[in-house]
């Protein structure tokens, strides 16, 4: 079976120092290759939307990034006002201090508290940061929020230590089961790196080289 590689991608620039004229070829670029969405940050979500109006990209953006460290009421906050802003999925980073302190309530409650003002309007996908857990961590982060009602789990925000492994994505699907879905970010960068990912049990890349990618 052949993956359509374009609609496993979220055509992705998150850097703080992206302009406007960037956003506008990045939405350009995955009009042109039909990718599943664009991975931006919340001021640019409005743009976003609107150039992409009439396509079938989606229009995804990350919440509580990239330290995952804001209070739950602020995660729900930006998650319902880039939602309004017409953003149909949101990457949330977890509360990974709590997590890796044992408190697992607050990371469900976190979770769950953008869950509850995404579901029926936008995919939530939750970022567990891989780099920073150990493998009990990983799965852990990933049971929680499996039981939170996210759509996927995730694998990284790009701006920590390290990116997807295969490692990872094996432990992530093994843990979540066959429905939930695993997004690989971070370090996806040629085609064969993205059907290595797919074939580890990934549904979804987060990455900058999209065009690269699927241009092979």
């Amino acid at each position: 079976m052949t993956v359509e590689l374009n609609k496993t991608i979220d055509h992705t620039l998150l850097k703080p120092e992206a302009t406007e004229a960037q956003i506008i070829t990045l939405c350009e670029e995955a009009a042109e290759y039909n990718f599943m969405s664009v991975c931006v940050n919340p001021t640019w979500v409005k743009k976003a939307a609107e150039l992409l109006a009439g396509t079938e990209v989606a229009v995804c953006t990350v919440i509580g990034f990239p330290l995952g460290a804001n209070t739950a009421e602020v995660k729900a906050f930006e998650a319902e006002n880039a939602i309004k802003n017409g953003a149909t999925e949101v990457d949330m980073v977890i509360n990974i201090g709590a997590l890796k302190g044992g408190n697992d309530a607050l990371v469900q409650s976190d979770i769950e508290s953008v869950v509850a003002v995404s579901k029926g309007k936008a995919l939530s996908k939750v970022i567990i940061e891989t780099s920073l857990l150990t493998d009990d961590e990983k799965v852990r982060a990933c049971e929680l929020a499996k039981k939170a009602g996210a759509d996927f789990v995730k694998t990284s925000t790009g701006f920590s230590t390290g990116g997807a492994t295969l490692e990872d994505i094996k432990l992530m699907r093994a843990t979540v089961g066959p429905d939930m879905g695993v997004k690989a970010s971070g370090g996806v960068r040629t085609t064969e790196d993205a059907h290595q990912f797919i074939e580890a049990g990934a549904t979804r890349l987060g990455s900058s080289n999209g065009v690269a990618i699927v241009k092979g």
